[in-house]
């Protein structure tokens, strides 16, 4: 029998297996389903996890556009960005951004402020793949498709 160790195990970068995983995004809440392709794109839903290493797997999204806000947010929420020069804030509404030229973008930046900021975040964000519409560019890596509706159910108390 193999004695306890007390020393964690770091995942060496040559070491980690990435898989892939296929989420419709149609009529999941921003919050929610970001939460889950994080966690998805970090890793941390692995036994291996090891926070210094890009250890996540690569998450496709599909019907980004066609994500919800609860309550009044979709028209009152605004991102704001900064041109960089002195007054220069400006800023849109969720309803706007949806409605625009690139929807997805609600949810990347979603998912974006949740990864850590630096290296190890661009890392993971480069494996995050968001397409607006039911078709991908990514079925001969044979996504395996995840059942977020029911994971958001499962995470609730009482339910």
């Amino acid at each position: 029998m193999k004695a306890l160790s007390k020393v964690t195990r770091s995942i060496k970068p040559a070491e980690v297996e990435k898989k892939w995983h296929l989420i419709d995004a149609d009529g999941l809440v921003v919050g929610r389903v970001a939460v889950i392709i994080a966690d998805l794109l970090r890793g941390k839903r692995k036994p291996s996890y090891t926070p210094h290493v890009d250890c996540g797997d690569h998450v496709v999204v599909i019907n980004a556009e066609k994500v919800r806000f609860t309550g009044n947010k979709r028209a009152k929420k605004i991102y704001y960005k900064h041109t960089g020069y002195p007054g220069g804030i400006k800023g849109v509404t969720a309803e706007k951004v949806l409605d625009g030229r690139f929807p997805e973008r609600v949810l990347e930046k979603a998912v974006e402020r949740m990864v850590p900021r630096g290296p190890l975040g661009r890392a993971q964000m480069r494996a995050l793949h968001l397409y607006v519409g039911p078709d991908h560019l990514h079925s001969g890596n044979q996504p395996e498709l995840l059942d977020v509706a029911s994971m958001n159910r499962k995470n609730k108390v009482g339910a």
